[in-house]
């Protein structure tokens, strides 16, 4: 297998195609194309992290860099590294994926994700790369500077809302095993707030399983035992959250750009004012700007596009339904703890419970996801997905909305359908989902 950069950098099966040898190369070619001058390292607690992590290093080494080890961390905490220290730099993980997977995502200087001309560069070095040390071979200069990352990471984190705090909430944190699993709470509790752990003793292959944000059945189950204010839950390398409500309601990103959107608009601190969304956005998200004189500003799938298009604009809130949420005046990349702050802090200041301020800032449309895996990769999808979805949509007859995707970073190909009602969105779902089953067999 050929490692090819997706939608957020390159990821693979640690135990096949994400090898230590790839490792090195994707290192080197990322010093060799960015700069290799004190290029910095981050991982989550993913098991093959460490032996990863340490090949990157090897890999500045060979393209004649030193290189700074920023320890388990979340990947906005390495951007951020990146951003004040100038430098470039490369985040160990896989994001939501299952343990055994891993990746490489690259921050340029500034701590800015790769744009796709920078990206295709690496990507040919990396091809043609050749290695000068080999596995076991050791990196030179690299020295540990995990600890000031980490402190500079919640330091920032906590002063993103001034002198406020968030004392007198209750709040559940799930940090899904992974990268926030200590700096989550740590931060949480410095703000103020009363915090209870779920999923924040990581062993290397418990990260992302059956927790975070992907799964917070568990979560929206511990706020109600609790009797909590609210909950939010991390993803690996915690560069997105989703939120519970007090109710044990999911809030996802969509619902926590309008309350942040709605709540920098009464405050007069939303440029534009406007905000940036993606096609899969719930449709209930774009009425409720509209009817606040917001407005929204669509782009494609992506967390870079997102961060493309509010530079590009002059805007400063954007994400995604999934938990990508971007404060472009407060950091270059999606944050999860940042989100989670910012929510937090809004709702502190509302007097509401969380319920009542996701239900006044939107009402979501029924929307239904779906996945159908791939067992082998397959070419040409788009055109083959094309007439299903197309189907669908006649079906739906202007009523609804249809996406069928290639997922960027995983085999699997993924439905959205947005209706009047949830039945009708379930069945179309279903059906696409056989459909595209058959098609694809």
């Amino acid at each position: 297998m050929v490692l090819k950069f997706g939608t957020d950098g390159v990821r693979g099966d640690a135990r096949a195609d994400l090898t230590v040898e790839a490792a090195e190369r994707l290192g080197r070619a990322g010093a060799e194309i960015l700069g290799g001058d004190r290029f910095a390292v981050g991982r989550d607690p993913r098991a093959s992290g460490p032996a990863l992590a340490e090949a990157v290093h090897r890999g500045v080494a060979a393209a004649g860099g030193s290189s700074t080890d920023l320890g388990v961390l979340p990947t906005p905490a390495v951007a951020r590294w990146c951003a004040e220290e100038n430098v470039a730099g490369a985040m160990v993980s896989a994001s939501h994926n299952p343990w055994f997977d891993n990746g490489v995502k690259f921050f340029g200087p500034g701590g800015l994700k790769l744009d796709d001309a920078a990206q295709a560069r690496v990507q040919a070095r990396f091809e043609a790369a050749g290695i000068g040390f080999g596995p076991g071979g050791r990196a030179a200069e690299v020295r540990s500077e995990a600890e000031a990352a980490r402190r500079r990471h919640i330091d920032a984190v906590a002063a993103s809302i001034g002198c406020r705090d968030l004392g007198g909430l209750s709040v559940v944190v799930d940090g899904a095993n992974g990268a926030a699993s200590a700096v989550g709470p740590e931060c949480l509790r410095r703000l103020g707030a009363s915090v209870r752990e779920l999923n924040t003793s990581p062993d290397g292959r418990n990260i992302n399983e059956g927790c975070g944000s992907t799964h917070p059945e568990g979560l929206r189950a511990a706020v109600v035992e609790s009797a909590a204010d609210a909950g939010v839950a991390f993803d690996g390398d915690a560069d997105r959250v989703v939120a519970v409500d007090n109710a044990g309601n999911l809030v996802d990103g969509d619902q926590i750009i309008a309350v942040c959107a709605l709540d920098r608009r009464r405050r007069g601190t939303l440029p534009g004012p406007g905000v940036v969304i993606t096609i899969m956005a719930n449709g209930g998200l774009r009425r409720a700007m509209a009817a606040e004189g917001i407005e929204v500003v669509e782009t494609a799938i992506g967390d870079r596009r997102v961060l493309e298009m509010l530079d590009r604009r002059g805007l400063a809130l954007g994400g995604e339904q999934s938990g990508h949420v971007i404060f472009r005046d407060l950091a270059t990349t999606g944050d999860g703890l940042l989100t989670a702050v910012q929510l937090l802090d809004a709702l502190k200041r509302s007097g509401l419970d969380l319920a009542n301020l996701a239900a006044a800032a939107m009402t979501r449309r029924p929307q239904v996801l779906a996945d159908v895996r791939l067992e082998a990769p397959a070419g040409g999808l788009e055109a083959r997905l094309a007439p299903a979805a197309a189907a669908a949509a006649e079906r739906l007859a202007g009523a609804g909305r249809v996406l069928v995707r290639p997922s960027g970073t995983e085999p699997v190909v993924r439905i959205m359908v947005e209706a009047d009602d949830h039945s009708t969105a379930r069945a179309e779902a279903d059906r696409l989902v056989s459909e595209i089953a058959t098609a694809l067999s």
